[in-house]
């Protein structure tokens, strides 16, 4: 997540006043770093920024979950993190599910090693509202209604479509979905992810089954489709990641079009197919852990994810971020980075909260026994 700049901060009288409500004053009229950042639902309520910095920095610590450093520019994101405000950030489980990262809150519930933060599907998020503290980040208002929990409980980040990504060395162009079913592709074709449990997987299954005839609202064509694929030997039961696809172990693969991008730098001829019939596209949702052993840090976290400076290292990974539009249109978004993103043909498909906790359930009853 990300970002650094804020912007519509009060008059300098106004924060003052705040500061001194929340966070005390000095003998100096300076701020101290003791304001509640537990409670604190936005950055005015920890006193203003260089309150929550200086809080943050008290604590010097941050814990974050399921953050690869190929997926979507993490890595890039943590280390400048770490160089603009000094605070050791340990990143947990990489290469964990949605699911893995709500359990993590639980199971290390009460510990220094819980999750502070939580980049998850909205499946997950919707689930999951009663483990999520309210907070506002500085750039709220340029994000749509339905981007957003009213409160702040969870906030979409980044988003992007849904693609196939292949080895063009190893296996036939893929031109359509039905082209997975053929001969070329046995014992090559993989999700990436358990989709009854990661989002990305969730959303390559919704992709099958409006590819093959079903809808938004009927994903039970797609967990036919991966029946099939079974039947016929060309699913591989191998959650695709970086390392399966640079060893060839999984040359076709569903994945975020930004993710798929990564593979690049392995396989040379590494291609992506988004068909035109169904372009799905997705966002990911940030949110804060009620009993986050770190509050201040986490929400430094993100007011750094969703600050330009954030947003455009998610652009540079290729991601699209939920404050582009609103950055567009002030010019501070990356240029280069907005013209490199994938291109979309297809009319985009955006499936409803709904949609995805109704597509969740019928997978979650159905999946294993269509792939056993």
């Amino acid at each position: 997540m990300r970002l650094g700049s804020l912007t519509r901060h009060l008059g300098l009288a106004v924060v003052a006043l705040v500061v001194v409500a929340a966070c005390g004053s000095t003998s100096g009229g300076g701020t101290t770093a003791n304001c509640d950042a537990k409670s604190a639902k936005s950055v005015s309520d920890c006193g203003g920024m260089d309150a929550l910095v200086a809080a943050a920095k008290k604590e010097g610590k941050l814990n974050v979950i399921a953050l690869p450093p190929d997926w979507a520019n993490y890595g890039a994101i943590i280390a400048g993190f770490k160089a603009k405000y000094g605070i050791d950030v340990t990143s947990a489980n990489p290469n964990g599910s949605s699911q893995e990262e709500v359990d993590a809150i639980k199971q290390l519930s009460g510990t220094g090693r819980a999750p502070d933060v939580v980049d998850v599907g909205m499946k997950v998020a919707l689930a999951n509202t009663d483990l999520f503290a309210p907070y506002k980040v500085s750039g709220w208002a340029d994000i749509l209604g339905g981007q957003k929990e009213s409160t702040g409980l969870w906030v979409q980040d980044y988003g992007g479509f849904m693609g196939i990504g292949y080895d063009s060395s190893k296996v036939p162009a893929v031109t359509s979905v039905q082209d997975l079913l053929k001969a070329e592709y046995k014992s090559k074709v993989a999700l990436a992810g358990d989709p009854t449990k990661s989002n990305q997987a969730l959303n390559g299954v919704i992709l099958a089954a409006v590819a093959n005839g079903g809808s938004l609202d009927d994903v039970s064509k797609g967990v036919d489709f991966f029946h099939q694929l079974k039947l016929k030997g060309n699913y591989v039961p191998i959650i695709g990641t970086a390392a399966t696809v640079k060893a060839g172990t999984t040359p076709v693969v569903f994945e975020w079009d930004y993710l798929s991008t990564s593979h690049g730098k392995d396989v040379s001829g590494w291609k992506i197919f988004v068909p035109e019939n169904a372009t799905i596209g997705g966002y990911y949702a940030q949110a804060i852990n009620k009993d986050a052993p770190h509050p201040a840090a986490a929400r430094l976290w993100e007011e750094y994810l969703y600050s330009d400076d954030g947003q455009n290292l998610w652009l540079k990974g290729g991601a699209r971020p939920v404050r582009q539009a609103a950055m567009e249109k002030s010019g501070k978004v990356d240029a280069a980075a907005a013209a490199a993103l994938p291109k979309i043909t297809g009319k985009p498909q955006f499936p409803t909260q709904e949609q995805q906790t109704a597509a969740g359930a019928y997978v979650g009853a159905n999946w294993s026994k269509a792939v056993s």
